[in-house]
């Protein structure tokens, strides 16, 4: 089974991306402050890892920030947001801690077209779940087994430049039944030593915003450091990007007769 992985530069899908994207890569940043093992891995935190393998694998195409839980605000102020084009989020032992404000300022921002891109355990994050109205519960199993990554869609973009399935040595196991929505495309699937699958890349549309969740990435284990899953991540922030102009979610509104006949200029 080949684990080859193309490092170059990804190419972009089409025009959109001939402008500096900015990305924020948001890290909740308790388990490598609190666990001497995760540390060890990640002594600046996972949000700087992951950041660091965007601007490897997007070199000249995006400016990468980062943010985290313990910042005023969560470092996500409307300053921030409105300037950012995706948005990466991971998560887990204070989902709860998370502001309810900033939840439904990061809310209005993807509806609006900003990109989201929710990793592992944030699938239990307040933002996912108001996105897809179901509780985003799953089977899982801390048991530092081997997780098989299977490319069931090689002609999507964020499949770009991925084998056809990559090995990850050590992770925690994810299984289904994963409560969400049925996924608008599914990217990858992932098998593991107990027998369970996990749909592990799946698509979504909000409002004018593209997500995309992506579930290798257990603290314990330096998944964020493999370039298969760099090269997944760069391509899907290409790929979450809106190049439209921010705009407000749509609303309803009154429509009298003869609102279409005065757009147009008629009558």
């Amino acid at each position: 089974m080949s684990s080859e992985v193309d490092v170059s530069p990804a190419a972009p899908e089409d025009d959109r991306t001939r402008r500096m994207l900015t990305v924020t890569v948001w890290g909740e940043y308790v388990h490598e402050r609190q666990m001497e093992n995760v540390r060890a891995i990640y002594p600046r935190g996972m949000h700087e890892t992951i950041a660091a393998g965007l601007r490897t694998h997007l070199d000249g195409r995006v400016t990468v920030r980062t943010a985290t839980l313990q910042e005023p605000e969560h470092g996500l102020t409307e300053d921030v947001l409105a300037g950012t084009d995706v948005l990466s989020w991971w998560g887990h032992a204070a989902h709860d801690q998370v502001s309810d404000e900033v939840v439904e300022r990061v809310l209005r921002h993807v509806l609006a077209g900003m990109g989201l891109l929710v990793l592992h355990s944030g699938h239990e994050s307040k933002i996912f779940r108001r996105l897809m109205g179901t509780t985003c519960s799953l089977r899982w199993r801390e048991a530092a087994e081997r997780e098989v990554v299977w490319t069931v869609n090689p002609a999507h973009p964020i499949a770009a430049g991925v084998p056809e399935a990559f090995i990850i040595p050590h992770q925690e196991m994810y299984g289904e039944l994963f409560d969400i929505p049925q996924p608008d495309e599914l990217v990858f699937i992932s098998s593991f030593a107990g027998g369970e699958v996990f749909r592990s890349g799946c698509c979504f549309a909000r409002g004018r915003g593209r997500i995309f969740y992506f579930s290798p990435g257990h603290e314990t284990y330096p998944v964020y450091e493999r370039a298969e899953v760099q090269r997944v991540l760069a391509n899907a922030v290409l790929w979450a990007y809106n190049p439209g102009r921010r705009a407000k979610p749509p609303r309803s509104v009154n429509s009298p007769m003869g609102w279409f006949e005065r757009l147009n200029g008629a009558g």
